[in-house]
């Protein structure tokens, strides 16, 4: 193995490891969430009253730095123009503080404009709440991108853990709110207490970064320098990746405006839903291509020597990412009422909550792959200064995926006489093909920009046939549970009669029996196969055992 390999694979792993610890504490804030709010209106008020702040920060945020910043930041440091890159962050820091400024101070006049494009659907004291909340939660849009920033430096210099543990810290002041006046507020007051928290635990996440990155900067200075060259390159590309996140996150708006149709519910339940599908793609997607940019965007030598090194790393990196991502497809798909129980059945949140979400983890299981190693392929878009690929795939995907959900969710079901709330499923289930387009347009489109990259497809079929395997006979153990127990609660229908019902028993005991099966088999089959990524698990063990 390279030295420049060695050095991707520890980046991903710090990754992995602060993203770890961030969703630990953001599964521990939608249990909390899930306790006290349930899939009450006051859940899916929070819910859409995060959805626009969250769109800023994404839109000015981690995304567009990691494909503008960045690259252009990484490579002066890989030439050691240590000061010009300096210059550059100090710039980048001005304008961005100037830019965010400015957008939330239109945000916070203009909240009624904006609800009544997101969440259409509401009516009464779910819009007045949701208003109210909205006022609440912009301020803390500025102190999350700029703690974009942050991560945006700390990763160009390998500082990869503490940027992507720093959410704990925004987690924290959410959990913090819902534990200390959720037994006494009632939901309308708890969800402002919340709103609280949020605004808190943004600054906190921000601020906890400041002075490793104060350190790593040294001679840092907060300009609006436009006129140095490396600046106007991060502007050049700064605006076709605005506009490419603006696009992806028009979809996620998209969902939560057909949401607001269904039910309150269906808002509420969809965002669960949304928290554990991307908890596979934050872990695995995301740290594999996050520690993957600033390397490719560092590879020096011609042309076709540098095609060669991304493909290289492009192959390395699509088998650590199915890996995980394809049993998680698997789990979501065949037990994941399991899993959705496990996680979120107590307080408010019931049994037939955690069915319901199973149904929209079924949906989000059919882009799951796709979606994750998407990712992957449009950091090697950015690692070429390409910024425009990638943008006019999400258009053609956001422009299909918002014909297809709307006719899924809003259009099909009375026809088909079915629950209105199960239309929710056609949301996630079309932003899974969606992404199955977009991802087989960028694997085109980087193979004629690089050359062919090894997808090692007799690889990922044994990882598909050991995570079916493994997942048919934790479907089996659920189905033995079921019949020696007696099913759980439904979704409140018949709508799928009394199959597949979970079991009537404790959850943690039926989720163990269920899951570490399923895990146990997945990893043994991959090891009689030979799969790299299982056997260092295995030897990792080992030697931990061993230890002990």
């Amino acid at each position: 193995m390279s030295q420049a390999s060695s050095n991707s694979g520890r980046g991903a792993v710090r990754v992995a490891a602060g993203i770890l610890l961030s969703r630990i504490l953001g599964l521990g804030r939608e249990m909390a969430l899930a306790s006290y709010l349930g899939t009450s209106s006051a859940s899916a008020a929070f819910r859409v009253a995060l959805r626009i702040p969250n769109f800023l920060q994404n839109l000015f945020g981690e995304g567009v730095l990691s494909a503008s910043f960045i690259p252009v930041y990484s490579k002066l440091l890989a030439e050691g123009k240590k000061e010009q890159a300096d210059q550059v962050a100090g710039a980048v820091f001005g304008l961005l503080s100037l830019a965010v400024s400015v957008l939330v101070l239109v945000g916070l006049l203009a909240t009624p404009v904006f609800l009544e494009l997101l969440a259409p659907g509401f009516q009464g004291e779910t819009r007045a709440l949701t208003l109210r909340l909205l006022q609440i939660t912009f301020p803390g849009t500025g102190f999350l991108v700029m703690s974009a920033w942050c991560l945006g430096v700390l990763n160009s210099h390998r500082r990869f853990f503490l940027s992507y543990a720093a959410p704990v810290a925004w987690n924290l002041g959410i959990i913090a709110a819902l534990v200390w006046m959720g037994p006494t507020a009632s939901q309308s007051e708890l969800a402002v207490d919340v709103a609280v928290g949020h605004v808190v635990g943004s600054f906190l996440q921000f601020a906890v970064q400041v002075p490793t990155v104060w350190r790593v900067l040294g001679a840092f200075r907060p300009s609006l320098a436009i006129a140095l060259e490396p600046v106007q390159q991060v502007l050049r590309t700064f605006g076709p990746v605005v506009v490419g996140r603006g696009v992806v996150q028009l979809s996620a708006w998209i969902d939560m405006n057909y949401a607001t149709r269904l039910s309150d519910r269906a808002v509420a339940v969809l965002g669960y839903a949304q928290t554990l599908a991307l908890l596979p793609v934050s872990l695995f997607g995301m740290s594999v291509s996050v520690a993957e940019l600033p390397e490719m965007s560092g590879e020096l030598g011609t042309p076709e020597e540098v095609a060669a090194k991304i493909r290289a790393r492009m192959e390395g990196g699509i088998e650590r990412i199915a890996f995980f991502v394809v049993p998680s497809s698997c789990a979501f798909i065949l037990v994941g009422d399991v899993v959705g129980a496990i996680l979120f059945q107590h307080g408010r949140f019931g049994p037939a909550d955690a069915r319901y979400l199973w149904y929209l983890l079924v949906g989000s299981a059919v882009g799951l792959v796709a979606s994750t190693i998407g990712r992957l392929y449009s950091s090697a878009f950015y690692a070429l200064k390409d910024t425009k690929t990638p943008l006019y795939f999400a258009v053609a995907r956001v422009a299909l995926t918002a014909v297809l959900a709307y006719e899924s969710a809003v259009v099909l079901p009375p026809r088909l006489g079915i629950p209105t709330e199960i239309g929710a499923v056609g949301i996630t289930a079309t932003t899974g093909l969606a992404a199955w387009i977009e991802f087989l347009l960028l694997r085109r489109a980087l193979t004629r920009r690089i050359g062919a990259i090894d997808s090692r497809g007799g690889r990922l079929a044994v990882l598909w046939a050991s995570a079916v395997v493994a997942g048919a006979l934790a479907l089996g153990v659920k189905l033995w549970l079921t019949g020696r127990f007696g099913a759980g609660a439904g979704i409140g229908t018949q709508w799928v009669g009394d199959y597949l019902q979970a079991p009537a028993w404790n959850v943690y005991a039926a989720g163990a029996a269920v899951l570490l099966p399923f895990g146990a088999v997945y990893f043994a089959l991959t090891a009689l196969f030979r799969v790299p990524q299982s056997l260092a698990i295995w030897r990792r063990a080992g030697k931990l055992l061993g230890r002990g």
